[in-house]
């Protein structure tokens, strides 16, 4: 009987490239719009090795991606397809060379096989395993969803899926042009069927962008012969593209469509593409409140918009991977699909290889931000191996960080850096030693100093840093008189001003005391006098901090005021920026430009953690849910229910005034209500009447 192979390929190349491909499909206007950081490749000779005993002869059959040789016990075979392995001991190793994609391999035999097993290197003469050591395997196994599992599948041939969807409705706007709208906020690959001339095409997240020839951020022109009865933009696949069509995918609801001269055609669809899931292991929320529902269910559906290859910030404008947008999806994908791959995917794509030239994305925090996403990442799923396969590139990427601290350890900003915390709509100078950042970097460093803990690395030196940080944060930033930490030093001198960004990061990184955090949220997060937060990006943060001091009523109010806000003005998935104030077409500009907002941006998303994690109360005590809490909160509701995924089974949770149910599928967890804490074990409902 045949063992299974899979497809193996250099560890983390295969998201290198594919992160290329991902990050060069922005455009603006047509025009091809690449990220502004810097983007490494694949190694394009990888050599492959594995040792075998053989109880009997055996025929190997081999697959690559490339051009390769293959060596049995170092000897050179002519090249073939297929191999005679003879009875004994040997050693199989095989070179293979690609510059287009990632050098892959697949080799079945009865007992011989690709897998995670094999070693790898890139002639660096270092063979790797899977802890990013000189030994071992280290070859990325990719989720079985993808299919990479037979010779006919190789890794360039990945694509998501793609489901045929219609407009709800077509309005003729002039005699030449015609307006569909697809009902809601959608992402795919545009179908004009038979088209016979040029025809010219606007997308828009909003009508207004999509009836706006001048000023609408993505178009396409379409031309087929019209010697041809009948023609389709469709062609043959591409190994760089996910779908069979000239048409690059787009973000969108509306599509005018405008021919020239006697262009035709029959219809307009839409293939709608998606990364698939497992409706059984998704989380899930109810409650008596109707409104908080319809946000739920929209920031689902947000998500769901942003996970593709990797999560990405926004569907329209930048679709990029971004450090500090991806931390934010990786918490709320723990609450909804727990597609652990595509955190993993999306980790390994940021991070891209040695040397460190730059911050990620070029921003420091978003450096900061991908050392705490592995540490999410291993509590959430108990993955250690993830965090041994990551050590060496936190290690090298840590390293560059303290390069370019000042002599108090003290990280500040270089002319190269950008440092961006937020979107403000208020003054506040982002350079000088800044409060925000030396927070983020004290839990990078504590980051560090539990990863290497938990491998068994002797590198005391990151919480020696991490605590002798966290002491000058205090002494250099916070206020006795004011109950708050100051913004930032500027020219030797401490510039006063208060704002919530690292008032609330002390609090949820648990860098404030109890008196402490009592003290932030009277004089900076409930004070009306300081500057509001505008973006879904920090109110994420904002509305945790929130939570942690138990105002779920409050927060509760504050959802259904913004992410509210945004349904009633027609949001069908949430935005980049909301700002209540404002009205009409002034909801839709952003960077000086009228269509410039993204009105699909995955940190809008935020309703699906904070319900997840602070009103259904469940969160993981041990890694990867071994041990778990629930402490429901109903913040004013009448009752909730809903569920929670775990690495490998669910929690549900229920609660009304009266009664309280949990019943969970895996790990031993606490359930907490007022002065009672019950034991939950798995597959027992536990019922708490209140």
């Amino acid at each position: 009987m045949k063992t299974t192979a899979t497809w193996i390929w250099y560890p983390g190349d295969f998201e290198v490239w594919l992160g290329n491909i991902f990050n060069n499909r922005r455009t603006e206007r047509g025009a091809m719009f690449p990220p502004f950081w810097k983007q490494d490749s694949h190694y394009v000779t990888v050599e492959f090795s594995q040792s075998f005993v053989l109880d009997h002869e055996e025929t190997i059959t081999i697959t690559a991606e490339g051009q390769y040789n293959f060596a049995l016990d170092g000897k050179l075979q002519f090249p073939a397809t297929s191999y005679r392995i003879p009875a004994g001991e040997h050693k199989l190793n095989l070179k293979v060379w690609n510059q287009a994609t990632p050098p892959a391999l697949f080799i079945e035999g009865d007992s011989i096989h690709t897998d995670s097993s094999w070693l790898a290197t890139y002639e660096d003469k270092l063979w790797i395993d899977e802890n990013g050591v000189a030994h071992g395997s280290g070859i990325y196994v990719p989720a079985a969803s993808w299919h990479f599992d037979s010779p006919d599948t190789p890794p360039s041939s990945y694509h998501l899926e793609c489901q045929e969807q219609r407009p709800v409705t077509s309005s003729n706007i002039t005699p030449n042009g015609v307006l569909y709208d697809f009902g809601r906020e959608t992402f795919g690959y545009l179908i004009v069927k038979n088209l016979k001339g040029t025809v010219r095409v606007y997308y828009g997240e909003s009508r207004e962008e999509a009836l706006d020839k001048d000023h609408c951020e993505t178009l396409d022109i379409l031309t087929s012969s019209l010697s041809h009865q009948t023609s389709s933009i469709k062609h043959q696949p591409s190994s760089i593209k996910h779908h069979p069509s000239d048409i690059a995918s787009k973000a969108f609801r509306y599509v005018y469509i405008e021919k020239e001269d006697d262009a035709c055609y029959d219809e307009v669809l839409m293939d709608y593409e998606f990364s698939p899931h497992d409706l059984s292991h998704s989380g899930s929320f109810r409650c008596s409140d109707e409104e908080l529902n319809r946000i739920w269910d929209v920031a689902a559906y947000t998500m769901d918009l942003t996970t593709r290859e990797f999560f990405m910030d926004g569907i329209k404008r930048d679709r990029w991977t971004w450090s500090g947008d991806a931390i934010q999806s990786y918490l709320m994908n723990y609450y909804l699909r727990f597609d652990s791959e595509c955190v993993k995917r999306t980790i390994r794509q940021l991070r891209g290889k040695d040397p460190v030239t730059a911050h990620v994305n070029t921003i420091m925090d978003y450096t900061f931000y991908w050392f705490k996403s592995v540490l999410d990442y291993y509590q959430y799923t108990g993955d250690v191996d993830f965090i041994r396969e990551m050590w060496p590139r936190m290690v090298t990427l840590m390293d560059y960080v303290l390069s370019r601290t000042n002599s108090d350890g003290m990280a500040e900003g270089q002319p190269d850096d950008w440092i961006f915390v937020d979107w403000v709509d208020f003054p506040m100078h982002k350079r000088g030693i800044l409060c925000f950042e030396q927070i983020l970097l004290c839990k990078a460093l504590e980051t560090m100093a539990l990863c290497a803990k938990l491998l068994g690395i002797n590198k005391s030196e990151y919480r020696i840093q991490s605590e002798e940080l966290r002491n000058k944060v205090r002494q250099t930033f916070w206020s006795y008189e004011e109950k708050t930490y100051y913004h930032a030093i500027e020219d030797g001198v401490l510039n006063r001003q208060i704002t919530k960004f690292p008032n609330m990061f002390a609090i949820i990184y648990g860098y404030a005391y109890e008196e402490q955090k009592r003290e932030i949220m009277q004089s900076v997060m409930l004070n009306p006098d300081i500057a509001p937060i505008t973006t879904p990006y920090m109110r994420f943060y904002e509305l945790e901090a929130l939570c942690m001091a138990g105002l779920q009523t409050q927060v509760l109010k504050e959802i259904r005021d913004y992410w509210g806000g945004m349904l009633r003005e027609g949001a069908t998935s949430f935005w980049e920026k909301y700002v209540p104030s404002e009205t009409g077409t002034q909801h839709l500009a952003m960077y000086g430009r009228p269509y410039g907002k993204s009105l699909c941006h995955a940190w809008g998303a935020s309703p699906i953690y904070l319900l997840g994690k602070y009103f259904l109360g469940v969160k993981p005590t041990q890694p990867g849910y071994k041990e778990f809490e629930v402490r429901p909160v109903l913040g004013g509701l009448e009752w909730m229910e809903g569920s929670v995924p775990t690495p490998h089974g669910m929690i549900h949770v229920s609660m009304n005034a009266s009664q309280v149910k949990v019943l969970a599928t895996e790990g031993e967890g606490w359930l907490y209500v007022g002065e009672q804490k019950v034991a939950i074990h798995p597959n027992e409902e536990v019922v708490v009447n209140l």
